[in-house]
């Protein structure tokens, strides 16, 4: 069993202002931003390294295995304050040494003849120029899930050439939740990178996929624009239903300002308002403009 400690508001550790490269100091800055939470983790042991390797007899890159001997995961969010409301927003994690576990390649089901993920892989997807050939869910491939992305999907860690497996023959790559592949990095290091400079916003995965993130994820990416994010992911199309909003502006202080009720038409003093015409009077002027009594 592992023991999670109590998480940590903000970076009050170096190593951790170290470990996420900056970022709680840009989020803190960040308007609207509340809550970044980090849950500190105690290093893995050497121990723990060689026993998975064992196990799945695949030895881990030499950058992974530095990063758990600093710590054993990692996990930060970030929330935002709307009005009263506060929403969960960001989410930065990688599974520990003991979650690093293998894609489930038995049957997804427990009745007989049920598919598995490789009778549900689309062969279709083949490499391309700008794109490596993608891991498969048989025996030619070792794929283990780094993180499961809130369900949006799975960033892993694949082996493209089975067991027993080197640690040269590892890329990450990201699994949609319809079971397509898509290339992220060549090593854990790059990834890293990305993680931490996307600011774990909601779907950011999506933004290395032919298909985009959604509409919804697109306005929190217009708020909080990642540190080094392409632009050119959002294209000009998209520009017409993407609300360009301030942030400053967004979550300043609401004042309501008291508007004075519009008076109606003042009455003139000494006569009323007949039905078709201005009120009557009993004095009549001549031409000379002095009253003439009848």
């Amino acid at each position: 069993m592992e023991e999670t400690p109590p998480p940590l508001l903000g970076s009050r550790k170096p190593h951790l202002e170290k470990l996420t490269l900056g970022a709680t100091h840009i989020l803190e800055s960040s308007p609207g931003v509340t809550e970044v939470t980090i849950i500190e983790k105690a290093p893995a042991e050497c121990h723990m390294i060689s026993s998975w390797e064992q196990k799945n007899t695949c030895v881990l890159p030499e950058d992974l295995k530095k990063f758990y001997l600093m710590t054993n995961g990692f996990h930060m969010t970030w929330n935002v304050k709307l009005d009263e409301h506060t929403i969960p927003l960001g989410s930065m994690a990688i599974n520990s040494i003991s979650k690093l576990t293998q894609l489930n390649q038995s049957s997804t089901y427990s009745l007989p003849n049920a598919p598995t993920l490789a009778d549900l892989e689309d062969d279709t997807q083949d490499a391309s120029e700008n794109q490596p050939e993608k891991p498969q869910f048989d025996s030619r491939s070792a794929i283990f899930e780094l993180d499961p992305c809130n369900l949006n999907g799975k960033v892993c860690l694949a082996y493209k050439r089975g067991k027993p497996a080197l640690a040269q023959d590892t890329e990450i790559w990201f699994l949609d939740r319809a079971l397509y592949w898509h290339f992220l990095t060549d090593t854990f290091t790059a990834y890293y990178r990305l993680l931490i400079t996307h600011l774990g916003l909601p779907q950011w995965e999506y933004a290395f996929t032919s298909y985009g993130i959604s509409p919804q994820a697109k306005q929190w990416f217009n708020m909080y624009k990642p540190i080094t994010y392409n632009t050119n992911l959002i294209t000009e199309e998209t520009d017409s239903f993407v609300n360009k909003l301030d942030p400053s502006k967004v979550f300043k202080s609401k004042n309501k300002t008291l508007i004075p009720k519009k008076k109606g038409p003042v009455q003139p003093a000494g006569g009323q308002k007949g039905p078709t015409g201005p009120p009557s009077t009993s004095k009549s002027t001549s031409g000379s403009g002095n009253p003439v009594r009848k």
